[in-house]
């Protein structure tokens, strides 16, 4: 049984996809600091943050829903990834790193969700 957040994969690699953001966010246009940059960084905060929270809570039913904010914003991550890289601030190979980080993070949370559904319907 996990007895902290800490020892979830999905949550170190939720933490591995926060560094890699910004250091990917350190290479934007200064002028980019407060618009892109700053939405791209607080999204990937996010995703370890709600599976903290979510694991942290009482219920099972609370963790699937923090989890599922983080799914979202994940989808938030790669939507903003794929806007850096049209607008020439994330070049290759460095946008497949983070994308392949992304497809990662979320494959992971995708199954964590799964399972606790499963465990949920079996009444637990």
């Amino acid at each position: 049984m996990v007895r902290s957040y800490r020892e979830l994969e999905v949550w170190q690699k939720g933490m591995d996809l926060v560094v890699a953001i910004y250091a990917a966010t350190k290479k934007f246009p200064a002028d980019e600091r407060f618009g892109l940059c700053s939405q791209l960084q607080r999204a990937a905060v996010s995703v370890p943050s709600n599976i903290a929270e979510g694991q942290s809570r009482t219920s099972t039913k609370e963790f699937v829903h923090h989890l599922s904010i983080a799914r979202g914003s994940l989808a938030e991550i790669e939507t903003q990834i794929e806007i850096a890289v049209r607008l020439g601030y994330i070049p290759n190979p460095d946008d497949e790193q983070l994308a392949a980080e992304a497809a990662t993070v979320g494959r992971m949370l995708s199954g964590l969700i799964r399972s606790l559904r499963r465990k949920l319907e079996a009444g637990g």
